[in-house]
């Protein structure tokens, strides 16, 4: 204790207890041979030599390959000025250029392009595209499949490791083949869950002994809190199903698994606990089964239905909804189905809408309040313009099967770009589903505060919406300017 005392009275116990500096000393490279020994039959110079260095003497080389390439054919639009911002729609374009009006030029290459016909806005930005965005969106199909034996089933999903901005939410994209199981596990984190395809059969047990069963189908929707374990059994047409969660950065394969529970537990304490012998563990899997087939369930649910003394689960806590038979708020130009705690009240922090959204037509200009916005496209091809205060915003095109991801209070709209509907998914980490919309707020703001704010004529604030539109009607024609018509 002297000595401590007297170290720190001095000042040194920073110095006594600081990590070591570590000499990091630079290799020496000078005796080592310029010239590698190849294999038999190389030729030629892996160097070249020092008349290569720069000289006036080399400036009338000639380009071994040249920058000019023909501008080619421009789809329509793509002359228009920059600011129309006008959907280029290059997926029959042989060579997509980066041009919009008078800004761009041509790319000599090398272009993937493929990815550049169905990403025609980062190609040739609309001309308000302004700074730097995070990205947001990632495509479901770049994502690594886990793939399962005995072609059960696989799964792929989307988090910060794939797409850093959603830092909110994720989500993993999953197939059962007919009577396949995902096993019976827990998550650390809450689960929804929308059913893309097929039909299936979840199972629980809450934290009180109420035990649940029910069969969902295409269009319905679960939700498991955090540490309520269950089961997803596809029937017998198979099933795909999309499951998001509130944590950005979870993965499905930090999941809690029982296969992996009871191997990774004493035997001795599994026969205790079990009140069994040892050797009833005897043929328990050797590793995880994870997504496995399994033996057909029984058509009548009933029998699957295990009550304890507590009893079944009261209506008011379901953990499913079946939203396929919900009847969709048909506006002009789509149609929207919601569910948030009002109608679900088990998922109490997840709110949702099942957006249709016909060709031309677009989710209005909006933002969320209090949530970022995770979304899943499920059909169609659409466009997102993303405003950052006070000065970014940028374009994004997304097809079926990609994840978008928007931050709270930032503006933006969704368009319909394609010839069929586009239909997605808008999840909310909220207690019910609302947002701002731009037509809704001008529309009740005095008119003369509008128009000393954006000078517009008088005509267009006095048509404005006092009501919420959620959607508007437009046109297939991607370079159409006028559309003045009805009121909304």
């Amino acid at each position: 204790m002297r000595f401590i005392t007297l170290v720190s009275a001095l000042g040194l116990l920073p110095a006594l207890f600081a990590a070591p500096v570590i000499e990091r000393r630079q290799i020496n490279n000078d005796d080592v041979p310029g010239s590698a020994v190849g294999p038999p039959g190389a030729t030629g110079s892996l160097y070249g030599g020092e008349g290569l260095l720069g000289d006036a003497g080399l400036n009338s080389a000639t380009p071994s390959i040249a920058a000019t390439v023909a501008t080619g054919t421009l789809v329509p639009g793509q002359t228009a000025t920059p600011d129309l911002g006008f959907f280029l729609d290059f997926t029959e374009a042989p060579t997509p250029q980066p041009i919009r009006g008078d800004e761009g030029n041509t790319d000599p290459g090398p272009l993937n392009y493929a990815y550049e016909r169905i990403n025609s806005d980062l190609l040739a930005p609309p001309g308000t595209d302004s700074g730097a965005l995070p990205n947001a969106k990632w495509p479901m199909g770049l994502s690594h499949n886990r793939l399962v034996t005995g072609n059960a089933g696989w799964a792929r999903q989307e988090n910060t490791q794939q797409l850093p901005s959603a830092t909110a939410m994720s989500g993993v994209d999953m197939r059962l083949q007919p009577y396949a199981y995902r096993e019976l596990h827990w998550h650390s984190a809450n689960e929804w869950s929308y059913i893309m395809a097929g039909s299936v059969r979840v199972a629980t047990v809450n934290q009180n002994g109420e035990n649940f069963v029910d069969d969902l189908v295409a269009g319905d929707v679960w939700f498991f809190p955090a540490g309520i374990p269950h089961s997803i059994q596809a029937l017998g047409d198979g099933a795909e199903f999309l499951l998001v969660f509130d944590q950005g950065d979870f993965s499905d394969d930090g999941t809690s698994l029982l296969s992996e529970m009871f191997l990774l537990n004493p035997k001795e304490v599994l026969a205790k606990n079990l009140r069994t012998d040892v050797s009833s563990f005897d043929n328990i899997p050797s590793g995880q089964l994870y997504i496995f087939n399994g033996t057909p369930a029984p058509a009548n649910i009933s029998v699957q239905n295990i009550t304890g003394p507590a009893g079944y689960l009261p209506d008011d806590q379901s953990y499913t909804y079946h939203l396929s038979q919900q009847a969709p708020y048909v506006v002009p130009g789509g149609n929207l189905k919601i569910v948030d705690p009002t109608t679900f009240p088990i998922a109490s922090n997840f709110a949702a809408a099942l957006v249709t959204v016909q060709p031309g037509a677009m989710r209005e200009i909006h933002w969320h309040l209090t949530s970022d916005e995770w979304n899943f496209f499920l059909q169609g091809s659409a466009r997102i313009t993303i405003f950052s205060a006070p000065s970014s915003s940028g374009t994004f095109d997304y097809q079926a099967g990609d994840v978008g991801y928007i931050p709270v209070t930032q503006s933006h709209y969704i368009e319909n770009v394609g010839d069929e509907d586009v239909i997605f998914l808008e999840v909310l980490q909220a207690p019910k589903f609302t947002d701002i919309s731009v037509n809704q707020w001008l529309g009740l703001t005095p008119p003369q505060i509008v128009e000393d704010h954006l000078h517009l004529p008088a005509s267009l604030i006095a048509s404005l919406p006092k009501v919420k539109p959620y959607i508007i009607p437009g046109s297939t024609n991607t370079t159409q300017t006028n559309f003045t018509g009805n009121p909304l």
